[in-house]
């Protein structure tokens, strides 16, 4: 994540030109009645779409939770995060302006929302899969959504993965640790694990704030923690996950890394190192298969400084592409966009593999 904005009039203007698009129907319709994704900003039907990205890493507070939420006494929207202010044409726009045909999204929101009990709290998600679900029906092809499953209720998150998965969830995303400090690898969240295991989950690992941390109160004054204290709870999960061999205890499980890994790619020798003196023991052996066995986006972003270190740890067929929005502003995801199809380090099948192929694998039900 990046810090924090509003939603400028920039971004709106970038959108003005798929927007009128998007009135007359964002999709082109084909001879069979199927809806085509328009190729870019000048509405060309590309019925093949081979080539245009999957971003598996954006997320959404859909407006109509936000109408429930003030309804309720449970949100002002005058006060919420400036992210809450989601709307779905502003999102197409700067899609399509990147080249992205389709986008994954996790839900946000507001976590200081007083909720009456729980039951209040499961109508919360229920409402906000519901949108989910008629913001991928109304965008054929435009739009998928994970389910969310916070750690600090097991309970809750097992109920919230089904339903969500109910509702047409392609996969779950994971908070890097709860609130008590405990990182997923933590055996207490094996029965969660078990259950997405079951169903052979592709699991979106998403960091959140240090313990002691917030984005409002962060431990070193004037630095976000979304600079580097988030890229460090990607680190922290992933190491516990494979000190606790979670990899191969839950091997239906499909983890993705956000934040092309955190710092794990980059200290990948130091954590063989230090391998034995961990609690469990880790075997630096099996080290460099673990490392490819996650994936990773490059919502990082990943070019070009990082992706000769990415390629040689995880290898281009573990790559997936992310921009973090609306946290990227829209100038960052063309930066991003325009930084990957230029970055040396990457072969054009590389490239092709990033932006697309590696997604189909991953969510086959996206092709």
């Amino acid at each position: 994540m990046t810090t924090q904005r509003t939603l400028t009039r920039r971004d709106v203007a970038r959108g003005a030109v798929v927007v009128t698009a998007a009135a007359a129907g964002v999709l082109a319709a084909t001879p069979g009645g199927q809806a085509a994704p328009l190729d870019d900003v000048t509405g060309r039907d590309n019925r093949d779409n081979r080539d245009r990205r999957i971003d598996v890493h954006q997320h959404c507070t859909p407006p109509t939770w936000l109408d429930w939420a003030e309804s309720r006494g449970l949100a002002d929207r005058n006060k919420v995060p400036w992210w809450a202010h989601w709307d779905a044409n502003t999102t197409l726009s700067t899609m399509d302006e990147a080249g992205i045909a389709t986008a994954v999204v996790s839900l946000r929101l507001p976590q200081n929302a007083p909720y009456a009990d729980d039951a209040q709290y499961q109508e919360s998600l229920r409402v906000a899969y519901d949108a989910l679900a008629e913001l991928a029906e109304a965008h054929p092809g435009r739009f998928a959504f994970l389910a969310q499953a916070y750690l600090d209720n097991l309970d809750r998150a097992s109920w919230s993965a089904q339903y969500g998965r109910e509702a047409g969830a392609v996969g779950v995303e994971l908070p890097t640790h709860d609130g008590q400090g405990r990182y997923l690898g933590d055996p207490v969240f094996d029965p969660l694990l078990t259950q997405l295991d079951a169903e052979r989950t592709v699991a979106m690992v998403h960091p959140v704030a240090l313990t002691r941390a917030s984005e409002q109160n962060p431990d070193v004054p004037g630095l976000p923690s979304s600079v580097c204290d988030y890229l460090l709870a990607t680190t922290r999960a992933a190491i516990n996950m494979m000190m606790h061999r979670t990899l191969d205890r839950f091997g239906q499980l499909s983890f993705v890394l956000v934040q092309g890994g955190g710092f794990l790619p980059y200290i990948s020798a130091r954590v063989a190192r230090a391998g034995a003196s961990m609690t469990p023991p880790m075997d630096a052996a099996l080290l460099p298969e673990d490392l490819r066995r996650f994936h990773y986006d490059t919502a990082a972003p990943m070019s070009p400084h990082a992706t000769p270190t990415l390629l040689a740890t995880a290898g281009a067929p573990s790559l997936l592409y992310g921009t973090d929005w609306p946290y990227s502003t829209s100038e960052q995801m063309l930066d991003m966009a325009a930084a990957l199809d230029s970055d040396p380090a990457l072969t054009s099948a590389q490239r092709a593999r990033i932006n697309r192929g590696n997604a189909l694998a991953l969510f086959p039900s996206l092709g």
